[in-house]
This record gives C-alpha cells, sequence and structure tokens, in this order.
C-alpha cells in the first residue's frame, strides 16, 4: 500500500501496505552485492545474453549506488517479446542468486486489482460509481467530518473521498504477526477526523481501497479475494498472482527475500515472512513483474473491462508531482519519450514496484527488496521505468 508515494504521490503514498512510505527505510547504506544476471522469459528470439543495455545498467546502479540489495525487471515490446533482468542477490544471508522473474510483495498495484471488479461490477449495474457508500453499507462510515451519505464509489476509487487513511497509524512492526479484519482497519481510520470534503481535492489514503473491498463483498455475497481470482487472475492467466489466504505469511514460489528498515536509520532486516491482512484489498496481493505486465496490457486493451468503465477508469485528476494523474485505480505518468504509461506501483514492507504500459503495447515492471526512503533512489525506480519504455 505504500506504493503510491513512490509514483510522485505525495505521503500518504509511500506510506504501508502499497501506500505509505512511513518511516520505513533508508536506502543509503550500500550493501555489498554483486552477483548480476540478465535472461529472457518467453521467445527463444530475444537473446538471454543482450548485455548491460540501459535497463541492466539501472538496475545495478540502484544496487551498487542505492543499496537495494536486489532489483528484478520484466519489460515487453510491442511484439509481446518480454525480457527478464536482475540485480544484486536474492538473500543478503546466504548471498543466493536473485530469482528470475521472481515473486514479490506488489503493495498498492492491488488497488487497480480491487477497482477493477468494482468497475466491472458497475458495468453489470451492480453498483452505481455516483451511488454514495451508505447504498451498500448503510450507517457504517461515520465520524468527526465523516459521513458515508456523502461519499460516492468514484470518490473512493479515485482518492477524492476526503477519508483519513488509517495506514499512517498503524506501525509495520506491530502488525507484522497480527490478522487483521478490513472492519478493523476501518475503524482506526474513523478514530480521525475527515482530511477534507469529499470531492473537494485529491489526497491518498489506504481506506478508500478498504471500503471499496467492502463494497464488492456486500454486492456480491462472496470474499473480495474469490472475486479477484474468478474475475481477473484466472481470466486472463496470471499464474504467479494471488491474494494470500488468512493467516499466510510466506511467498509460494522462488522469490527474493525483502527488507526492511524500521526504524529509518535502523538497519536492514529480513521481513520477507508477514501477515498482510492489514493492507488487504489496498495492498495484499502477491504477483511477478510478468504478470503485472500481463495485467496492466489486458486491461488497457479493453480485455477485463467494457469500454464505458474503463474511459471512467481512465479519466484522471492531478495526483502529487512530476505529472502524475490518478483515474479510478490507475495512474498514468509522462515519458521522458513522449506520451505517458499507465500502471500504479507499490510498496510494502520489503519491497516497491513501480511500472506500467503504454498505449502502444510496450510494458515495464521493476522492482527492489526494500522501499527507498532517499528520494533519489525512488526517483532512480521511475528512471528505470523510464528507460524500459523509451528504450
Amino acid at each position: 500500500m505504500r506504493a503510491q508515494t513512490r509514483q510522485g504521490l505525495p505521503s500518504p503514498t509511500r506510506q504501508h501496505h502499497g501506500g505509505r512510505r512511513r518511516r520505513a527505510v533508508s536506502a543509503a547504506v550500500a550493501v555489498a552485492i554483486g552477483v548480476m544476471t540478465l535472461g529472457a522469459l518467453a521467445p527463444p528470439s530475444v537473446s538471454a545474453a543482450a548485455g548491460a543495455d540501459a535497463v541492466q545498467r539501472a538496475l545495478n546502479g540502484l544496487v551498487r549506488d542505492d543499496g537495494m540489495p536486489a532489483a528484478l525487471a520484466s519489460v515487453q515490446d510491442r511484439d509481446g517479446r518480454t525480457r527478464t533482468y536482475t540485480a544484486g542477490v536474492g538473500d543478503l544471508t546466504t548471498g543466493s542468486k536473485v530469482p528470475r522473474d521472481g515473486q514479490v510483495r506488489i503493495g498498492s498495484n492491488t488497488k487497480t486489482f480491487t477497482a477493477v471488479v468494482v468497475l466491472q461490477l458497475v458495468g453489470e449495474g451492480k453498483i452505481g460509481l455516483d451511488a454514495t457508500v451508505d447504498t451498500y453499507l448503510p450507517g457504517l462510515v461515520r465520524g468527526e467530518g465523516i459521513d458515508g451519505r456523502h461519499i460516492t464509489v468514484r470518490q473512493l476509487l479515485q482518492h477524492t473521498s476526503g477519508l483519513p487513511d488509517y495506514g499512517v497509524h498503524i506501525d509495520d512492526d506491530e502488525m507484522r504477526n497480527r490478522y487483521v479484519e478490513p472492519r478493523e482497519l476501518l475503524d482506526i481510520a474513523l478514530r480521525h477526523k475527515a482530511d477534507a470534503e469529499p470531492g473537494k481535492t485529491w489526497g491518498y489514503s489506504n481506506t478508500n481501497y478498504v471500503l471499496a473491498g467492502l463494497i464488492v463483498q456486500k454486492v456480491t455475497g462472496r470474499p473480495l479475494a474469490e472475486e479477484m481470482d474468478r474475475r481477473i487472475i484466472k481470466r486472463i492467466g496470471l499464474r504467479h498472482t494471488y491474494f494470500p489466504a488468512p493467516g499466510e505469511m510466506t511467498i509460494r514460489e522462488p522469490h527474493p527475500q525483502g527488507y526492511h528498515r524500521n526504524p529509518a536509520d535502523g538497519p536492514l532486516r529480513d521481513f520477507t515472512e508477514m501477515d498482510p491482512s492489514w493492507a488487504w484489498a489496498a495492498g495484499q496481493l502477491i504477483s511477478t513483474n510478468s504478470d503485472l505486465n500481463r495485467f496492466f496490457t489486458e486491461l488497457l486493451a479493453g480485455r477485463l473491462l467494457p469500454a464505458a468503465q474503463l474511459a471512467q477508469m481512465r479519466t484522471t485528476v492531478p495526483a502529487g508531482t512530476s505529472g502524475l494523474r490518478y483515474g479510478l485505480g490507475l495512474t498514468s505518468r509522462p515519458l521522458s519519450c513522449g506520451g505517458v504509461y499507465w500502471g500504479h506501483g507499490g510498496d510494502i514492507a520489503g519491497y516497491e514496484t513501480r511500472g506500467g504500459v503504454t498505449d502502444d503495447g510496450r510494458a515495464a515492471n521493476v522492482t527492489v527488496t526494500t522501499i527507498p526512503t532517499d528520494d533519489s533512489a525512488a526517483e532512480h525506480v521511475k528512471d528505470a521505468v523510464d528507460k524500459a519504455l523509451c528504450g
């Protein structure tokens, strides 16, 4: 959920679960690691020894100069050919290699999956984008300056609800081994006053997506994880993407270890195993860079949503800096070579993922195995995506 600030979203995004950076990690310490590999996943026509091109150099720099234990990338060209890259080590204790296209926690990229399920239900006539939260969850959302009768589903998905972010009020270490129900997360948020009036301004809040997930469950009568799996993951063949089951703290397939600093000036600690329930609809998913490329490619190609709902999703408002704009669970960011790419990004203790797809079919996702709190390191992750899409 800390996912966003890295994209240029104001601080609520870097924060937890894929949304806020919190006091998580200081990536200035150089880690003595050196294994760097480049390979190809997909058509044999893509050379496995393409050399240290711009993407590989960018990943090498993230390890060498920015202190990332590991960096991974998957880059897909307009013809669907995929190249995967790694740098660093997968485990600081053993020095093992980084699994090519390994599974990682994808943080706030989960929000796009949640938004897709909501918008599918909009297309089916089961949810109204401009209906209020109280239409589906009567009386649930009340607090100081907070009233679910005046907050719409659209405002939840676009972060214009004014709801406070529960993520800024919890601590990674305290939550690491706890299973948390979504209603508990909402209760944390409702102890605090509203950040703004609904519809007045953009402000990133993980609370919005907890409510979106609760609305999905109320309307469908089924768990959010089941709806995501049926409507998205199985539908487009994401073979390495899943919503961890209650109590599931490990990552199922080969993966690099994820590292975390709390406090920010503390040592890197292995944070791979954790209970991600505190991220839920805002940041709980596990996936790979290549699966994320496939997801965003299929989404932008219109294979997950009707045209009307995809157009709504791509209708954006300014969000943060650097030209970032936020739609309904989907962001756009300018490219140095012209145009924009569409994606989301995610931070969660141990991992940061950035990337997206262009309208002409290019796709790239980059993951590092600790959340950079240093602004220059954060920019270098985004620069690696830009190099991948513009190269």
